[in-house]
This record gives C-alpha cells, sequence and structure tokens, in this order.
C-alpha cells in the first residue's frame, strides 16, 4: 500500500510542477504534513512559503493559484487556503474509510517493507559478565528490542546481536576476588550476586593496595596468555552470567539471534592493528599505536596500547570487519549510552577510512539515575533489574485482584505478569531515548495515565465491546457491512488509524520507539472519546456492525503497535 501521505504528497509535487511549469525556474519538491487541529483539515501542504522566493510571488498568490487551478485528487474532497498561505487538504469521507478498510485487511497494516532486500544488525543490551543486570541496561535493552521489532517488521533482515563484555581488565580483579573472598554456598544459591560482591571487595582492595592491583594485572596477563586454570574460571563466570541473563530476557521477552563476546574477536585484534599500519592509518607514538583523526576534527584513538594491550576501538573495529564478512548488512546500529558518543565517532571514522560503506548509526541514550545521583556497580548503589520486575509484577497483581476477584489466581498472576513488566517497559520507551532518566518506583509502576497499563486497558476494553457483540450476534459478521464514518468522532478516528504506516516508519527511521509511544497513547485517547460518546451494541444494525469494526481495526493496531514496543495485551486486565 502506498501511504496516505505518500498519495498526496505526490499530488500536491506533481500539480506544482504543473501549474508553475510557465515559471521558468525549477520547482523543487514539495509535500504534505499531518495537521494538528482539524478546523484546519485532514494534511496541510505549507510549501507555498518555500517558493515564494523561487517564483517571486507572495505565498497566499500562489497557495491560491494552487487552490484554484489544481485538479483534485480522487481522495479529495477539496482544499482550502488559510494564514499567509497554507494549503489545507480534506479527504473524502468514503475514500478513508475504503482505505482503512483495505489497510487493516493488510498483513502490515499498511507499513511500507522499506526493508526487503537489505541486512541490519542491531548490537544491544549488552551486560558485561559477573555483574548482574540492573536498571541501567534496562534502557540499551528495551529501546535496542523495540528497534529490532519496528526494522523485522519493515521487512528488513534483522541479526540482534548482543555485544556481553566478558573479556578485559575487570576479570584479573574478579579472579583475584574469587581465590580469597569466595563464599562457596552463595555461589550456588546466587553465583552472580556472588561474583559481583568478590568484584566490588577486590576491586576495593586495588585502591588501598598497590601489591594486589599489581597481582590482579599478573591474572590477566596468565588469563590472556591461555593460562588453563584462569581459562577455566573465565569460562565459569561466563557461563553463570549466561544463564542469569537469559532468565531476565525471557521475562522481558526479549531475544537475540546472536551471543557473542569481546573475546569472540581477540584473535581477530592483531591482524586489525597490522592492517590499520599498512594501509599508513596507524603510527607510533609515545610507545603506542595510535590513528590521527585530525581531518575529522576528533581526538587522536589508541589502538594498541604502549604495554601491548589491545583497547575497546580495536576490538570494535575487528567486530566491525567480521560482521560485515559474514552478513554484509546494509547498516550496523548500536545502542549505548550517552557516554561512548567519543569512542563511536572515532571508530567509525577509521571504519570509514578503511574503506567500508556499511551505514553505521549509534543510537545513545540518556542515563539511568537514582534521585539522590548516579549509581554504579563498583559502588554497589544499583537497584536490580530482577528485584524491580519482581516488585512491578507484585504491585500490579495487587490492583489485578481487585479490579477482577473473579479472574483465577493463576490468570491473575499472567495478567500481572504483562501489566507490571509493560509498565517498567512503556516507562522508558514513552520518553525521548536522549533525555536522562532519573528512577523511581512511583513513577516507573504508574499504573495511570500515559503508561502501559492504560494503553492495555483500552485495548482490553476492546476485546471485551467484541466478546459482547459475538455473545450477541453469533451469527453476524461485522465484516460483511461497509464501515461508516457518520460521526465526527468516527471520522477523527479512522484518521489517526491511517497514520500508522507514517508513525512505524518515522520511529524505524529515527530510532525514536516514543513516538510510537505518543502515537499509540493519542489513538486510546481518541477511542476513549469514541466509546463514551456513541452507542456500539444500542446502534442500529449496520451502524452497529460498522462502528464493531472501527473497534476491531483500533485494537488491532493497538495491539500491533505494542507488540513492536515489546509489551503484551491481556485481553482480560
Amino acid at each position: 500500500m502506498i501511504l496516505v501521505s505518500d498519495i498526496l504528497s505526490q499530488w500536491v509535487n506533481a500539480e506544482f510542477k504543473r501549474l508553475f511549469n510557465d515559471a521558468n525556474v525549477e520547482i523543487p519538491s514539495t509535500g504534505v504534513v499531518t495537521t494538528s487541529n482539524p478546523e484546519f483539515g485532514d494534511y496541510q501542504c505549507n510549501d507555498a512559503m518555500a517558493l515564494a522566493k523561487i517564483l517571486k510571488k507572495p505565498p497566499r498568490a500562489i497557495a491560491e493559484s494552487f487552490s484554484k487551478g489544481a485538479v483534485l485528487h480522487p481522495a479529495l474532497d477539496r482544499v482550502e487556503i488559510a494564514g499567509p498561505g497554507f494549503i489545507n487538504i480534506f479527504l473524502k469521507t468514503d475514500w478513508l474509510a475504503n482505505y482503512l478498510c483495505i489497510m487493516a485487511e493488510d498483513t502490515h497494516l499498511g507499513v511500507p517493507q522499506v526493508g526487503n532486500g537489505h541486512t541490519v544488525v542491531i548490537d544491544y543490551s549488552s551486560p558485561n559478565v559477573a555483574k548482574p543486570m540492573h536498571i541501567g541496561h534496562i534502557r540499551s535493552t528495551i529501546i535496542g528490542s523495540a528497534i529490532d521489532r519496528m526494522h523485522r517488521f519493515l521487512g528488513y533482515r534483522v541479526i540482534s546481536d548482543n555485544h556481553i563484555g566478558d573479556w578485559g581488565t575487570q576479570f584479573g580483579i574478579l579472579i583475584m576476588g574469587y581465590r580469597h573472598f569466595a563464599d562457596k554456598k552463595a555461589l550456588e544459591e546466587s553465583p552472580v550476586e556472588e561474583l559481583e560482591r568478590l568484584y566490588v571487595k577486590s576491586y576495593g582492595k586495588t585502591k588501598e593496595d598497590e601489591s594486589w592491583l599489581a597481582q590482579c594485572r599478573q591474572e590477566l596477563v596468565k588469563l590472556q596468555s591461555g593460562d588453563p586454570e584462569n581459562r577455566k574460571l573465565w569460562k565459569e563466570f561466563v557461563d553463570l552470567s549466561l544463564e542469569e541473563f537469559q532468565r531476565i530476557y525471557k521475562r522481558l521477552g526479549v531475544s537475540f539471534d546472536l551471543i557473542r563476546g569481546e573475546s569472540y574477536y581477540n584473535d581477530k585484534l592483531k591482524a586489525m592493528v597490522e592492517l590499520l599500519e599498512g594501509r599508513g592509518l596507524a603510527r607510533e607514538s609515545e610507545g603506542a599505536t595510535v590513528v590521527f583523526l585530525d581531518d575529522e576534527k576528533l581526538p587522536v584513538c589508541i589502538v594498541r596500547k604502549s604495554d601491548g594491550a589491545f583497547n575497546y576501538a580495536t576490538s570494535d573495529l575487528a567486530t566491525i570487519a567480521s560482521r560485515v564478512n559474514e552478513f554484509e548488512p546494509d547498516k550496523i546500529v548500536y545502542v549505548t549510552d550517552e557516554r561512548q558518543q567519543l569512542h563511536f565517532r572515532q571508530f567509525f571514522a577509521i571504519a570509514r577510512k578503511l574503506g567500508y560503506r556499511t551505514r553505521f548509526d549509534h543510537v545513545w541514550f540518556g542515563l539511568m539515575r537514582l534521585p539522590e545521583g548516579t549509581f554504579s556497580t563498583r559502588e554497589g548503589n544499583v537497584i536490580k533489574l530482577e528485584r524491580l520486575l519482581d516488585e512491578a509484577e507484585q504491585r500490579a497483581l495487587s490492583i489485578v485482584q481487585k479490579t477482577s476477584p473473579e479472574m483465577k489466581p493463576e490468570q491473575q498472576k499472567e495478567v500481572a505478569r504483562a501489566v507490571g513488566i509493560g509498565a517498567v517497559k512503556y516507562a522508558d520507551l514513552s520518553q525521548n531515548p536522549q533525555t536522562t532518566v532519573t528512577f523511581t518506583w512511583e513513577k516507573a509502576l504508574a499504573l495511570d495515565g500515559n503508561s502501559g497499563p492504560y494503553l492495555q486497558y483500552a485495548y482490553a476494553r476492546i476485546a471485551s465491546v467484541l466478546d459482547k457483540y459475538i455473545e450477541k450476534y453469533p451469527s453476524t459478521n461485522p465484516d460483511n457491512f461497509p464501515l461508516k464514518l457518520a460521526e465526527p468522532i468516527e471520522r477523527t478516528l479512522a484518521l489517526i488509524l491511517v497514520r500508522l504506516p507514517d508513525i512505524v516508519l518515522r520511529a524505524a527511521e529515527t530510532y525514536k520507539p516514543s513516538t510510537l509511544a505518543d502515537y499509540l497513547y493519542d489513538l486510546a485517547q481518541i477511542y476513549s472519546t469514541f466509546y463514551q460518546n456513541v452507542p456500539f451494541l444500542k446502534a442500529e444494525e449496520g451502524i452497529r456492525e460498522s462502528r464493531v469494526r472501527l473497534c476491531s481495526i483500533v485494537a488491532k493496531v493497538l495491539r500491533t503497535g505494542l507488540n513492536l514496543l515489546s509489551i503484551d495485551t491481556p485481553e482480560r486486565i
């Protein structure tokens, strides 16, 4: 299907060029945008202002010429001029209803399959081994998952890669902590929390005891050199951590095509530095091997330290080489926090110097903070993600027990799981990713207003309407009746529904799930007005079926949109 906005933009563009063909100037591309006020039409063209300088005419005169001379598209009822030269466009109601019916029958609800034939690698979540996932991990995991799902829905071949932190200096610290402070019982009962305790304690000693720090470095060298005992410990740490991560991901409804840690690329680091040197891109400076990025106005990037160790830039360049060779992606997307912006600009610039033509995008997000300030695993002042999810489900369960006491306990728990975790996800996804989020229990678990539960409840309420219709009219199929948009609120609802494809496309292209979240909230609010102001089951035949059809389309759009945000939609709450 062609998007409504594209249909109208193509028409506007063609008519402007036809009407002003004699002006002997090149008319730039024109288009339409949606209007926020129905008084100003369903869509609006604001390009008369931009054309004023080119055509040497007042914007209002250009708009009037367009209004009088344009041949209306079959979808249009009329166009009107407003203000200094805005062209307000009104759709035919019957055309709108027909378009919506066709969209509702489409497998992808009219969302264009722009990704067909294209591959994208999306790198997100990326927790560190031996550290329980905390609330700071939820942003990369949930934002990344939504970007992942939207790209798949647009037809892309997506390779989701969880690039875990399973290598580096922390393992020398952890091995020392394990050897000196391990509690075997705690390790059996809660292995990753015990590993974190050992790391924090050992890290603390590195600040107090230089000899301890030296021993940690020795253990790291032994690990990197392939010492059997240290390698065995390292693998145990990785396996225990992956088992815990997977349990959290299952609760969140998140999955990956690949889980490859930094260690996967270790044997490729030396060759990457040699390649950079061979291309004349890297050279020695003060004992280290570096790449100068003066042309890009970026600081020098170290790819091999003076002690011979490689760093994150080297590892990430090797990762790019591996991904490009294996998957031939059109783009690689990284979802990390804002502190890594310089790092990504540096190694993206080096990758382009190496000749890679793949598109690289860094989707950065604001940090998650506590009201009292930042948190740190090293300092031990974090909220564990699993405990957050437990609390969310418990709070949601108390609400479900009050609102649906007749529901079976097992079903109450399942609904509470969907509502509680949905609330946590939506609290994050409904905000611009680049904002800094101050975490509070009250905000994360709000079950009313602009929240996940509000949208889930809107869907459940529609499901209830459809169930009641089937119960009362079991032999009648609403789809056999035409969709009529007789009431203004019905038309308003149809207009926002047909904008779904634009929204999904924009949210994916800008990597902002909040765009979709905002749309779904607006849709739920308009549906609420519709639900409260027109009769459904008591309406006359034909009108009743039309409204049930409209309800069904709203439900389908809500369910699809929430699924793209990785939020479940229970039939009852």
